[in-house]
C-alpha cells in the first residue's frame, strides 16, 4: 500500500479536483466515477449514506477516505476495514491502491445489503478485495481474516467500544487508521483507562473539526 503526500487545495467538487489533488491515474479516476454511479444508484433503495452528502460524494466520501493512504503504513501487505458500510474508506484505498497491486484488502461489513453493494462495485470496478458479511466481533471472522498490517474504520463506534473490538486484529506493529469527530479527545481519554496505546490525532483535509486517528502499540491494561 502506497502511501502519498497530496493535499487537498480547496474542496473536492468533483473528478477532476480529486485527481489534482491526490495525482490518481485516469483508470483509478473511471473506477471511482463508477463507483460513485452506483452508489447514487443504490442509494434509492438502500441507505448508504446521508442523503445530504450524495451530491458531495467526491469530498465527504472519496477524498475523506482517500487522505488515509498519507499516514498508512509503507508496504503493509494486508488492509482491513471495518463497518464498511458503503465502502468509506476501505473500498476507496483498495480502488486506489489496485494501480500498484501487492495489496491484499478485506472488507467486514455485517449488513448482507451494504454487503452486496460493496460486491458490485469491486465487480463493476474490476479491484480485487475480500467482502465478508459477518461481524468484526466474532472468533471465526478474525480466523478468517488472518495478519493484518493496518485497519481501518469510519463512524462504526466511539473509541472506547471501537478499540476492544478491533483488538485480536492488532499485532505488534499492526496501525489503527480512524476517522473520527470532534468528540475524539473525550473518547481517546476514555480509552486510555483500559489500554496502552501509541496515538497522533492528525487534521482531516476535509473538516477542519474532524481528526485522523492513528493508533499502534495496542496493549490492555492489567
Amino acid at each position: 500500500m502506497q502511501g502519498i503526500s497530496h493535499r487537498p487545495a480547496g474542496r473536492i467538487d468533483g473528478p477532476k479536483a480529486f485527481q489534482a489533488a491526490f495525482a490518481v491515474s485516469r483508470e483509478t479516476l473511471d473506477r471511482l466515477t463508477i463507483y460513485a454511479n452506483l452508489l447514487s444508484r443504490w442509494q434509492k433503495t438502500i441507505n448508504l449514506v446521508a442523503p445530504s452528502t450524495l451530491s458531495d460524494v467526491w469530498h465527504r466520501h472519496f477524498a475523506d477516505s482517500a487522505q488515509l493512504l498519507e499516514h498508512a503504513p509503507t508496504g503493509a501487505a494486508h488492509v482491513l476495514d471495518v463497518g464498511s458500510g458503503a465502502g468509506f474508506p476501505g473500498l476507496v484505498l483498495a480502488i486506489m491502491a489496485a494501480e500498484h497491486g501487492g495489496t491484499r484488502h478485506t472488507l467486514v461489513e455485517s449488513d448482507t445489503r451494504k454487503a452486496a453493494f460493496l460486491r458490485e462495485v469491486a465487480r463493476e470496478t474490476r479491484v480485487a478485495v475480500e467482502i465478508l458479511a459477518q461481524r468484526i466481533e466474532l472468533p471465526e471472522t478474525a480466523a478468517k481474516v488472518g495478519e493484518v498490517n493496518c485497519v481501518t474504520a469510519r463512524a462504526l463506534a466511539p473509541l472506547p467500544r471501537l478499540i476492544p473490538l478491533l483488538a485480536p486484529y492488532f499485532g505488534a506493529n499492526t496501525v489503527g487508521l480512524f476517522l473520527k469527530g470532534r468528540d475524539v479527545a473525550a473518547e481517546l481519554e476514555e480509552a486510555r483507562r483500559g489500554w496502552d496505546l501509541e496515538c497522533q490525532l492528525l487534521p482531516s483535509v476535509t473538516d477542519a473539526e474532524a481528526r485522523i486517528v492513528k493508533l499502534s502499540g495496542l496493549r490492555q491494561k492489567r
